[in-house]
C-alpha cells in the first residue's frame, strides 16, 4: 500500500512542483491539494491522507492554526511543514504542533525526496508497530517452561538495549524487570497504566504499600533518565550518518520522530541541554513487542 498525501500551499506552482516530485519518484499518491487553511481542513477531512505538506504562511491562516484545527477534529496523519522562515521560534513553535519534517524553500527536489523517504519510513515502521501489536492480541503466550522463557525475554530485551547502548543505565535493569512481568501475563491485555506497570515492578522486591509507592516513584526516574540517554545516543547517531540502520530503525520506531528530531537540532547547535521530553509509554510498549518477536 502506498502512502497517501494532500498538498496545502498558496503558491499553485509550489503545490505542482510537489504534486510532481511526489508521483513522478513513486513516492506515494496525491489525493488532492488545497489553495489555503480553510479549504484545507474540509478536505483532509473528507480524504484522510496519510501526510499532509502544508506551508507555514497563507493569506487565510498560518499552517499551524490549520493543524490544531485538524487535531480538534482527530485527525490521526502526520505533517510537513514548508516554508522559507528559517525563525528558530517559529521552527520550534511548528515541531510543537506535531509536524514530523521541516521542508525550505525555494523547494529543493532533492530536499524533498529526502524528507519524503524519511516520512515513508517512519509510515512503514508505525504500520509494522500496530500490526505487531494486532498480532499480540490475537495470540496466547507460546507455552513453554517458565524458567527458559524468562532467560529468553530477557536476553532478548538486553540484547535490544545493549544496541542502544543504555545496557548500563540504571532504568535498563527496570525496563527488563517490567517486560518480564508482562511476558509473564498468560493472556496479555491491552498495555497497562505505566503507574500500574511501576508498581507491579516495586513490589517485586517491596513488600510495604508505602515501600511500594517510594519504588514505584524511583523506577519512573530511572526509567525515564535512560529513554532520555537512549534519545541522546540515537540523535548522535543521526547526526553523523542520517542513513545509518540503527538510527533508521530506533528513531521513528520507538521515539516520536519531533522529539528525535529537535534533540539532532539541539546537539548540532550545540544549545545548553534541557530535560527534554519522551513518549515512556511509546518506548516500553515498542520495547515490550520487540523483544516478544525476538523469542517467537
Amino acid at each position: 500500500m502506498s502512502i497517501s498525501f494532500v498538498i496545502v500551499d498558496d503558491d499553485a506552482v509550489s503545490r505542482r512542483m510537489l504534486h510532481n516530485i511526489i508521483e513522478q519518484s513513486g513516492l506515494g499518491e496525491v489525493l488532492g491539494t488545497a489553495g489555503g487553511g480553510v479549504e484545507a481542513v474540509m478536505l483532509i477531512d473528507e480524504l484522510k491522507p496519510d501526510v499532509v505538506l502544508i506551508d507555514m504562511l497563507m493569506p487565510d491562516q498560518d499552517g499551524i492554526t490549520t493543524i490544531d484545527q485538524l487535531r480538534a477534529i482527530r485527525y490521526g496523519g502526520k505533517f510537513i511543514m514548508i516554508s522559507q522562515i528559517d525563525n528558530k521560534d517559529m521552527v520550534g513553535k511548528a515541531y510543537r504542533s506535531g509536524i514530523e519534517f521541516f521542508i525550505h524553500k525555494p523547494i529543493n527536489r532533492v530536499e524533498v525526496q529526502a524528507v519524503l523517504h524519511k516520512m515513508n519510513e517512519s509510515w512503514k515502521y508505525e504500520r509494522y508497530v500496530t500490526e505487531m501489536k494486532q498480532s499480540l492480541a490475537k495470540l496466547d503466550m507460546i507455552e513453554r517452561p517458565p524458567a527458559a522463557q524468562e532467560r529468553s525475554i530477557r536476553e532478548a530485551a538486553r540484547h535490544i538495549l545493549m544496541d542502544m547502548g543504555i545496557i548500563s543505565e540504571a532504568g535498563s535493569r527496570d525496563m527488563i524487570a517490567a517486560v518480564e512481568y508482562l511476558a509473564a501475563q498468560q493472556q496479555p491485555a491491552a498495555f497497562p497504566p505505566l503507574k500500574g506497570l511501576y508498581e507491579a515492578v516495586a513490589r517485586a522486591s517491596k513488600q510495604s504499600q508505602s515501600d511500594i509507592d517510594k519504588e514505584s516513584k524511583a523506577i519512573e526516574q530511572r526509567m525515564r533518565r535512560a529513554v532520555m540517554t537512549a534519545l541522546t545516543n540515537i540523535a548522535s547517531i543521526g547526526l553523523t550518518d542520517y542513513s545509518n540502520p540503527k538510527f533508521e530503525h530506533y528513531a521513528p520506531l520507538y521515539f516520536d520522530f519531533k522529539d528525535v528530531r529537535l534533540k539532532m537540532k539541539m546537539m548540532d547547535e550545540e544549545a545548553t541541554p534541557d530535560k527534554g521530553k519522551v513518549n515512556i509509554k511509546k518506548f516500553l510498549q515498542v520495547f515490550f513487542m520487540e523483544a516478544m518477536e525476538k523469542i517467537k
